[in-house]
């Protein structure tokens, strides 16, 4: 029997019983216009809109579908509406319990299909990464002699990890995150609407936030938090759904934590400075506060970068390419997974030896520029390539470095006003002791006459 995600049996059932189903399956949309968020991917004229016959023709050449993004944004809600509103049979494959055989087992049910009753199949196969090489090549001939319309859902990259023919013959529609209005949206919906809840019991605004929280983006964690709260109030005879109900139901304490408020302040200060006090728990600690109450994970990743700079410098080199990396990361992948990544950054910030030493330095270079000493540049330092710089004297005296051995010109290279200035102070703290055996090398050197290249290098 083929794995049809919604069977007729199915549909009766539900029909018949609208509680016979999960809330989150019977608010699932039926139309493209009760789909929640993904506005850029739903506005008229838009492809997967020409996809369903609306506006036009479908996108010239394209038979199948990718739908790339994370968790619980509706990947198979999508596919499910273009199904529907097409009049095509829908059958569903998971790639991490399906295999080539089972792919050519709907393939040739959606050719018997075709050639008896004319009824066209979408097959949604979600996970497709999941899928080798092989598995995804034997998609192809289907996909080439429109046999079905496949829409493949992906968390991952799909130029990384689909097959090039395929992705080639597809229509790429990148989903974003759900925000938290659009989570409302759906939880307002799903309280009032017949096939949800039809008004049994309203919601708390305090228990709204905790499932918005808990749900992390996720229109299905939403929906099933909602139900499991809501069975709770209503079998304690409540009528409305508490901040305790939610907690019960979904056994997790509500993080008291208001992003646009103090606490996001002070939560973020507490994991900067639990870093820089090299208390790897504390920081954790912190870091799973803000990921529970919601914080953007840009915003955590951006403060890691800072802090990387600021509180850890030259003490360790890598800490700021680790910090960077694990901002690209959140960026691409997001939450849940982008917890993960946060938690290999806080963990290698706050083990790392520490150095302000580049914040004072810079700090105080900026400080003496608003004073006012900053002075013209040295003539032998300004910009001689111009017609004209040589009778100003531009450029004249220069010493190229790499010209001398060791590659330290002793000139001046600072104003007048500032010379002698030493801005960085390097600690004897993890990596940054190179660097301060280093600088008082390139001092002392610098500040010998300019016609004396010989002596060491510098290191």
């Amino acid at each position: 029997m083929e794995p049809d995600l919604f069977t007729a049996a199915a549909e009766d059932r539900q029909e018949k019983d609208p509680t016979a189903s999960p809330l989150a399956v019977r608010m699932r949309p039926r139309t493209l216009d009760e789909v929640v968020g993904q506005q850029h991917l739903l506005k008229q004229g838009s492809p997967l809109r020409r996809l369903v016959g609306e506006g036009g023709s479908g996108p010239a050449g394209a038979s199948s579908v990718i739908l790339w993004g994370p968790p619980g944004i509706g990947k198979t809600t999508l596919a499910y509406v273009v199904s529907k509103a097409t009049n095509k049979r829908f059958v569903e494959l998971s790639a991490i319990t399906a295999g080539v055989k089972e792919v050519r087992a709907v393939i040739e049910g959606a050719r018997r299909a075709m050639g008896g009753h004319g009824k066209e199949t979408v097959l949604f196969l979600d996970e497709i990464h999941r899928f080798s090489k092989a598995q995804q090549d034997s998609l192809l001939p289907a996909v080439e002699n429109r046999w079905v319309t496949l829409i493949a859902a992906t968390t991952e990259n799909p130029y990384f990890s689909v097959i090039s023919p395929l992705l080639s013959r597809s229509l790429l529609l990148t989903l974003e995150h759900l925000t938290d209005d659009d989570l409302r949206g759906l939880l307002a919906r799903a309280l009032t609407e017949e096939r949800g809840l039809a008004g049994a019991v309203t919601l708390a605004e305090d228990a709204e936030g905790h499932i918005l929280r808990v749900a992390g983006g996720d229109a299905r964690r939403a929906l099933t938090a909602l139900e499991a709260a809501a069975g709770a109030a209503i079998a304690k005879g409540e009528e409305t759904v508490t901040l305790e109900s939610v907690e019960e139901s979904v056994n997790r304490a509500a993080v008291k934590y208001d992003k646009d408020g103090d606490q996001h302040y002070d939560v973020a200060s507490a994991l900067i400075k639990s870093i820089r006090g090299s208390d790897v728990d504390a920081a954790l600690h912190y870091l799973a506060r803000m990921i529970e109450a919601g914080e953007d994970p840009r915003f955590i990743a951006r403060r890691l970068m800072i802090s990387a700079s600021e509180d850890i410098g030259l003490a360790d080199p890598t800490a700021l390419p680790t910090a960077v990396a694990a901002a690209q990361a959140v960026a691409m992948i997001g939450f849940p997974e982008a917890a993960l990544t946060l938690s290999h950054a806080t963990i290698a910030l706050a083990l790392a030896p520490k150095s302000n030493a580049a914040t004072t330095a810079i700090g105080a270079a900026m400080e003496d520029v608003r004073k006012g000493l900053a002075g013209p540049v040295p003539p032998h330092l300004r910009d001689g390539h111009y017609k004209g710089a040589a009778k100003l004297g531009h450029a004249q005296g220069y010493v190229y470095p790499h010209d001398v051995p060791g590659g330290i010109a002793a000139q001046q290279y600072a104003p007048d006003a500032i010379a002698g200035s030493r801005y960085y102070q390097p600690t004897r703290y993890g990596a940054e002791a190179r660097y301060a055996d280093v600088v008082e090398r390139v001092r002392e050197r610098l500040g010998g006459p300019a016609k004396d290249p010989g002596g060491e290098g510098s290191g």
